[in-house]
């Protein structure tokens, strides 16, 4: 059991430390080519920082460990938008449109409801991972089509790196996070099975660590000032994470959930907790500090409600 644990944590460690890396990379080649930093935020870094998700769902499809992934995708998407929000916000207060909040934040919900409607029956097949993955890149598509690059003189952006020098950065860090999948999904299931508890449990869990890339660039984007690229992230993040990161997984292989009545009070607060955010996201034009104590007390009751 204390090589599993090992293990386990090892390849959570590698895929933060991988997933920072690609992100970074990406993220000097998006600006390298001009695109808005909020578009940065919302699409590339998300996708980014969203990576071991990604690699999680397509590891644990293929062990059959469907309860690991959305529990790991449920918990992701509650520690971003309360435990990841309020960190951030601690170290320099969001502030963002009404506007980019409705539009970004509805998105979000919906994502949210069509993840809970596809896992209703307890399988989501390849033609509804399919159909997740399709409609996540008309989302990114309307979205460049209509603001891709507006906002690129509002924030005040370093000389990014050259693509030759960005690359090596992004394929180094997708290589850890590859290993780092495989190395957390097979180890997390022996350990819950070696602890007696259940895999999804594991998965919420593990949502928290692989939410450490969120919360890292997303912290050091608002204190450096790139404000778009903060709130982007997250907004994002909680966009990608239940159609295209589940739904990369259930392309593969279809995900099976052996109890999905036990899901619903998890889904259900999350959803709860991330409408409750944006509505203070909304009426405070963004989260200041006493906001940020608010979020940081919304992701207390997470594991109470499985």
């Amino acid at each position: 059991m204390l090589v599993d644990a090992a293990l386990f944590l090892g390849g959570l460690a590698a895929l933060v430390l991988g997933a920072d890396r690609a992100v970074t990379g990406a993220g000097d080649l998006a600006l390298y080519y001009g695109v808005s930093p909020f578009f940065i935020g919302v699409t590339l870094v998300s996708v980014g920082t969203s990576v071991p998700e990604m690699v999680t769902s397509m590891y644990a499809a293929y062990y059959g460990a469907g309860d690991l992934v959305v529990g790991n995708i449920v918990g992701s998407e509650t520690a971003q938008i309360t435990f990841a929000i309020g960190v951030v916000a601690l170290i320099a207060p969001f502030v963002t449109e009404r506007r980019n909040v409705l539009i970004y934040g509805s998105a979000m919900l919906l994502a949210m409801i069509v993840m809970a409607l596809t896992l209703d029956d307890g399988v989501i097949v390849r033609s509804e991972g399919f159909l997740m993955m399709l409609a996540y890149l008309q989302f990114v598509y309307t979205l460049y089509a209509n603001e891709g690059g507006v906002e690129i003189a509002e924030e005040v952006i370093e000389e990014p790196a050259e693509p030759e020098n960005a690359l090596p950065g992004i394929l180094g860090g997708l290589a850890l996070v590859v290993v780092g999948g495989q190395l957390m999904v097979t180890n997390g299931v022996a350990l819950a099975a070696a602890l007696g508890v259940p895999e999804y449990l594991v998965g919420l869990l593990t949502g928290l660590g692989t939410t450490l890339p969120e919360i890292v660039v997303a912290g050091i984007a608002a204190h450096e000032g790139r404000g778009g690229i903060s709130v982007g992230s997250i907004l994002g993040s909680n966009i990608t994470d239940p159609v295209f990161s589940l739904g990369v997984g259930a392309l593969l292989f279809d995900v099976t959930v052996e109890n999905a009545a036990a899901l619903r009070p998890s889904l259900v607060y999350m959803f709860v907790a991330s409408a409750a955010v944006l509505t203070l996201f909304y009426w405070r034009r963004g989260i200041d500090r006493r906001a940020a104590i608010v979020c940081l007390v919304l992701y207390l009751p997470t594991f109470v409600v499985v």
